[in-house]
């Protein structure tokens, strides 16, 4: 028999809830919770970049050498240096390169190198394909920063490589190893971003100390810009003060600046052997028939530069009357720009016998132009959206006002009317052009980046396909870069 009461309604059972009971305790705090969305990583398959600072006791060994291998592995992990350690890396390699001459001169077995750009990932394939420098010579031709988004590690590592192998690692001087360009340029605002002024300033002092050029196996004239016509004899280069900003004209400036004329223009300058360079607003062109007189004066065979970029890495020019291209010019950059597509190159010296090797591109980790924040890139999403309220405002204005024309026309609220009409189509424009430019964000930054910062006139109104075509390619990228080839305006910086 039931317990229940004849004619009570039976207890209603609870309804279990599906929701198990929260533990408070498993809630995450405030701080917990801001550091779980500040430090989770979207991409966790790729590898987080060092934070810390590598300790001094693995910058140094114990006699105060630096272990490269060390650093290379902590600069490819985006790491950087104390500042203590940073300077005594560049104020030591300073010290070296003061020591040694205007005019070098080495022997084979060597490997040359052309310009780097702070392209630090290529710098270690470089390296890979050439051969650790504890067993190899080198030789670089300079322009070690600008461009690139890695110049503070591409220094620092070749500035221990130099300290630690003095007698067998020679680096010449670029015309971008000058405060001119690098403020220019992004070399400064990257070292400042990484780490500061002192370093910078500390920088700069070492790259006044680098040599001019070098004569290898008493044959090559190895310089990275070319000839100039106050230089007759090579020996004239140890005369020339070299621990100083570069002056825009001169000797010194001629060896950093100067460039091969091409055939076109050897055509239409007959006889001239120097002709002003128009492409870098400073220096000269040389012809042929100078670099074939320079040769047999000095009993060289080749001039061996960097200094240009070259879709193969390399250029072999016209041979001169030994059989042996009168210029040679190398280039170790892959993918200059991130948009040049070319391929890098070194020379390799051995037995008196030449070894060009081409290499491509390496990955190297993302950073935005300028080293904006995500904030900043992110302004032209913001600016569309504005845009499209304005113009969706403006259109609500311009039905108001057909709604007062037709009530009562007049002259006032026809004018009035068309200056409505026009502000619509300028607004429409903007917002066009705002769309192009977040939808095609990535693509307008690489092109700003090659571009020095500016895009050329009209290309955003052209749409997405200009865009991409105005950065495809070595030739549509050389021509593009062309503004950027020539030396900055003086702004009264330490000339």
């Amino acid at each position: 028999m039931s317990s229940t009461a004849a004619g009570a309604k039976p207890k209603k059972e609870e309804k279990k809830s599906d929701v198990p009971l929260v533990n408070p305790a498993s809630i995450p705090t405030a701080g917990v919770m801001e550091k779980m969305l500040t430090t989770q990583r979207a991409c966790p398959q790729i590898t987080p970049p060092n934070w810390e600072a590598l300790p001094r006791s693995k910058v140094f060994d114990a006699k105060g050498v630096p272990i490269t291998e060390n650093l290379r592995t902590h600069f490819a992990r985006e790491g950087l240096l104390a500042e203590a350690d940073a300077l005594e890396i560049i104020n030591r390699a300073a010290a070296i390169l003061r020591k040694e001459p205007n005019l070098m001169r080495l022997n084979d077995p060597i490997t040359v190198c052309g310009d780097i750009h702070g392209q630090f990932y290529d710098l270690l394939k470089l390296l890979e394909i050439g051969g650790d420098p504890k067993d190899q010579q080198y030789l670089f031709l300079g322009d070690y920063v600008d461009r690139g988004c890695f110049g503070c590690e591409v220094v620092l590592y070749l500035f221990s490589f130099k300290i630690k192998h003095p007698d067998s690692f020679f680096l010449l001087r670029g015309n971008h190893e000058c405060r001119h360009l690098t403020a220019y340029f992004n070399s400064k605002q990257e070292t400042k971003y990484k780490y500061s002024m002192a370093v910078y300033d500390a920088m700069m002092n070492a790259f006044d100390c680098l040599p001019l050029a070098c004569i290898l196996n008493g044959r090559f004239l190895c310089v990275h810009g070319g000839l100039s016509p106050e230089i007759k004899k090579v020996e004239e280069i140890n005369s020339i003060h070299r621990i100083r900003e570069p002056p825009s004209s001169g000797p010194m400036c001629d060896l950093l600046w100067s460039d091969p004329m091409e055939d076109d223009q050897e055509s239409g300058n007959d006889d001239a052997l120097y002709v002003h360079n128009d492409l870098r607003g400073c220096s000269y062109v040389f012809s042929y028939a100078a670099t074939c007189q320079f040769l047999v004066a000095n009993h060289l065979l080749s001039v061996i530069r960097a200094h240009e970029a070259q879709d193969e890495g390399y250029r072999l020019y016209k041979k001169s009357s030994t059989g042996f291209p009168a210029v040679i010019c190398i280039f170790s950059a892959p993918n200059y720009c991130d948009t040049y597509d070319n391929k890098a190159a070194i020379i390799r010296f051995q037995n008196n016998l030449m070894n060009i090797r081409q290499f491509n591109s390496s990955p190297h980790p993302y950073y935005l132009p300028n080293f904006m924040n995500a904030f900043t890139w992110s302004l032209p999403f913001v600016a569309e959206k504005v845009t499209d309220m304005l113009t969706t405002m403006w259109q609500l204005v311009d039905d108001g006002a057909e709604d007062d024309r037709s009530a009562a026309p007049s002259s006032l609220g026809e004018e009035r009317g068309e200056q409505i009409r026009k502000k619509i189509l300028a607004m429409g424009k903007m917002a066009k052009m705002f769309r192009t430019l977040r939808e095609e964000n990535e693509s307008i930054v690489e092109l700003k980046g090659l571009a020095g910062g500016q895009l050329p006139i009209g290309v955003i109104q052209q749409g997405p396909q200009a865009i991409r075509t105005a950065i495809h390619g070595f030739q549509q990228a050389k021509k593009l870069d062309v503004s950027n080839e020539k030396r900055p305006q003086f702004n009264g910086q330490g000339e």
